[in-house]
């Protein structure tokens, strides 16, 4: 906790003195992180992995460092409020788990399951084999599936001869399936799949800032088909033999997400964490940067990282760059609840041949997907139990979450035990609400994010980091943090009286 002391401004309150000399020595560079959520804390550990000598802060408005990341011990289970894994596509968070001396807590997905389900007219279908979130890369499994009607797989199949799109224009996400592959498929898979993934309204999203691989695919085979089949000839590892998400590149550790957090805040020094400090305002100074606190306090800096979330960041730099501000306040939110619910084995009917299903919005059900926690990754409930997450709410049911949150249990369990055909009532209930968590990176996102980035270029000593600007997973919130670091580094590098 951060006191009145360490927050005044008084240059001599910094000042060492050489022993030999008695002479004042000029005081450490002071580098303010303001969010204590994963992409300020793998900023502020990377500041100090950089440049040791930094005096690094980290300001979080809340009671505990990790945002949205929170595990949960009750009853021998254990609970995951937001990410419950990350992908390993990208070596960034295994690479700082490993940092972190983590690395042998590091586990993959249980073998022998994986795959995903899609509810479709009431009962869970598995998803194609080789459908991988907006593009199938095999044909058999798309002809044989039950989700979708001889039409739609006939119009799906024409997607090898729609020509690519010649204009540069963003497009949605909703707009780009639909145009090579038809409404059915977008409807029956793709719109669930992103849903899971984003909590989004997809006639909104930007293909161009969440699935850019696949306008890649388009430009360079003119289908995306096509692309995906040249993928899996050239993919030296095996291919997934179901579909939906590869579980296989998802990795999380034994004690839960939160040990990340821990590892994190342990390594920096214990009073430069200060829990319980929103910030109101930056200020710029010809020496850097004041920070007024909500409760009326300041604090100097020479260099600031912003991983608070874009509103609050717009918030705190609207005097000092309005252009900036008015951008990142542009950016939305979604709020979601995920509901964990446990039950004994043998009060399941329905065989759990997956690690858990989507429900597209056509089905008019009152979840977006549940992930089955315990069949995914060993240690998160008791023998004999399942442990399963529920998700509610996103961009595309907002309305739900003004239901209180026994109302909103008892839906999940509700929905959970139609669809499962499950006997009795859970043996634990457990709720998080993930409120305005999930950015949107709707239509036009890419080019908000040049100009906030233009923006940037004149204040060298400020740094944005954080899901709402080009990553929402794990990996992508600690590159986030890790560029912004290195960022502020080199800027005081570039200061003479800070070298």
């Amino acid at each position: 906790m951060s006191t009145d002391t360490n927050r005044r401004i008084d240059s001599d309150a910094d000042l060492d003195f050489d022993s030999g000399t008695n002479h004042p020595v000029a005081p450490r560079p002071r580098v303010a992180v303001i969010g204590g959520g994963i992409s300020g804390l793998a900023a502020a550990h990377h500041i100090r992995k950089l440049s040791p000598d930094v005096d690094v802060h980290v300001y979080e408005s809340g009671s505990h460092l990790g945002g949205v990341i929170k595990t949960t011990e009750k009853d021998g289970f254990l609970i995951e409020g937001a990410a419950d894994n990350f992908i390993t596509t990208s070596p960034t968070a295994i690479e700082l788990c490993k940092d972190l001396g983590l690395g042998d807590e590091l586990i993959r997905t249980n073998p022998g399951g994986g795959g995903a389900m899609v509810v479709s007219h009431g009962k869970l279908q598995p998803i194609p084999s080789g459908f991988m979130v907006m593009a199938p890369s095999r044909i058999w499994p798309l002809i044989s599936t039950k989700i979708l009607s001889p039409m739609g797989k006939l119009r799906s199949g024409c997607e090898v001869f729609i020509p690519r799109k010649k204009a540069d224009e963003d497009e949605s996400l909703r707009s780009f399936i639909c145009r090579r592959f038809g409404t059915e498929m977008f409807e029956r898979l793709v719109q669930p799949l992103v849903g899971g993934i984003y909590t989004a309204d997809p006639t909104r999203l930007s293909v161009a800032a969440t699935m850019p691989r696949f306008l890649e695919m388009e430009r360079k085979y003119g289908s995306l088909i096509r692309g995906m089949m040249a993928g899996r000839r050239t993919q030296k590892q095996a291919s997934e033999k179901r579909g939906g998400a590869r579980y296989s590149q998802f990795m999380t550790l034994r004690g839960g997400m939160s040990r990340l957090i821990q590892s994190l805040g342990n390594s920096l020094p214990a009073d430069g964490i200060h829990l319980n400090s929103p910030v109101r305002e930056l200020t710029k100074t010809d020496s850097g940067w004041t920070i007024q606190h909500d409760d009326g306090n300041q604090t100097t800096a020479d260099a600031v990282v912003a991983a608070a979330p874009a509103n609050h960041a717009a918030q705190m730099l609207r005097r000092v760059d309005p252009k900036m501000a008015r951008r990142l306040g542009r950016i939305e939110y979604a709020s979601c609840a995920v509901v964990s619910l446990a039950f004994r084995r043998d009060q399941i009917r329905t065989p759990l041949h997956s690690f858990g299903f989507v429900v597209p919005h056509v089905e008019n059900h009152f979840i977006l997907s549940c992930s089955f926690s315990s069949e995914k990754y060993e240690g998160r409930a008791p023998d004999g139990t399942v442990l399963m997450r529920v998700f509610i709410g996103g961009a595309m049911q907002p309305g739900l979450l003004r239901m209180p949150d026994a109302q909103l249990v008892e839906l999940a369990h509700w929905e959970l035990a139609k669809l499962l055909d499950i006997d009795g009532e859970p043996i634990l209930r457990h709720i998080t609400r993930q409120t305005h968590a999930m950015p949107q990176y709707h239509v036009g996102h890419k080019q908000r994010i040049a100009e906030i980035n233009e923006r940037l270029d004149l204040h060298p000593n400020l740094a944005l980091a954080g899901s709402s600007l080009s990553g929402v997973g794990v990996p992508g919130c600690i590159e986030s943090g890790q560029k912004a670091a290195a960022r502020v580094v080199e800027s005081l590098k570039q200061c003479p009286c800070k070298v």
